[in-house]
């Protein structure tokens, strides 16, 4: 797994769209029906913040709205903060540095955006779902996009070509992904993730969002 200090902290934002085909689009639309779905004062979890670049843009959307901003990573949490300081939503964001934890916050809802693949299904996917549902009012929405396993013989290729002619992605970034695809991501099909959501506590999932490899569900808590 990556880990997101140094360099590859200070470049995730330059990076990030060139590897993932309609990334703006994807969080667009996560936005949308966040929109109109949430209160007016509520309150969403971020698992895996990064620079808090999501965060954001929601801020920006919706002036009532807070946030917990978690990661793992230290330097991109202190690029997050400073981030929101300079913005002036530092008051509306909690950080939280580290893994999701037992019953420490009560969201409305919650955003694991680009981040399950990084976690082996070895019980950690299993653990992460189980956090995130914790850490939800009852009936919170999760909003889950992920790299899956293809659904053809051509889809990876498909990708690193996409993201080598459309979104700017050098060959020698094109290498480097088709590494990371054997050595650092652990994609998941749609029924192991229902089993894994149904396990953690959640609704079948709803697809809204599918892009050359990537697709993206929404879950509610069940009571």
């Amino acid at each position: 797994m990556p880990t997101f200090t140094g360099e590859e902290a200070l470049n995730y934002d330059q990076r990030i769209g060139k590897l993932v085909p309609g990334y703006a689009l994807l969080h667009q639309i996560t936005a949308a029906q966040l929109s109109v779905t949430l209160a007016p004062d509520a309150t969403i979890l971020v698992v895996g913040a990064g620079t808090g670049r999501e965060i954001i843009e929601l801020a920006a959307l919706h002036r009532g709205w807070h946030f917990i901003a978690q990661d793992v990573s230290a330097d991109m949490l202190e690029i997050a903060d400073q981030n929101f300081t300079n913005l002036g939503i530092a008051d509306r964001v909690t950080i939280h540095h580290g893994k999701v934890t037992d019953n420490l916050f009560r969201a409305d809802a919650a955003l694991c955006l680009l981040v399950m693949h990084f976690v082996q299904d070895n019980g950690d996917k299993d653990d992460l779902l189980a956090q995130i549902s914790r850490n939800l009012k009852p009936e919170g929405r999760l909003y889950l996009a992920d790299l899956m396993t293809p659904e053809s013989g051509f889809e990876r290729e498909a990708q690193f070509l996409f993201c080598h002619t459309a979104l700017g992605l050098t060959e020698q970034g094109v290498e480097k992904m088709r590494r990371n695809f054997v050595e650092e991501f652990y994609p998941i099909g749609l029924e192991r993730l229902n089993t894994l959501l149904d396990k953690a506590g959640f609704s079948t999932p709803l697809v809204y969002f599918k892009a050359l490899g990537f697709s993206a569900f929404s879950s509610h808590k069940c009571i």
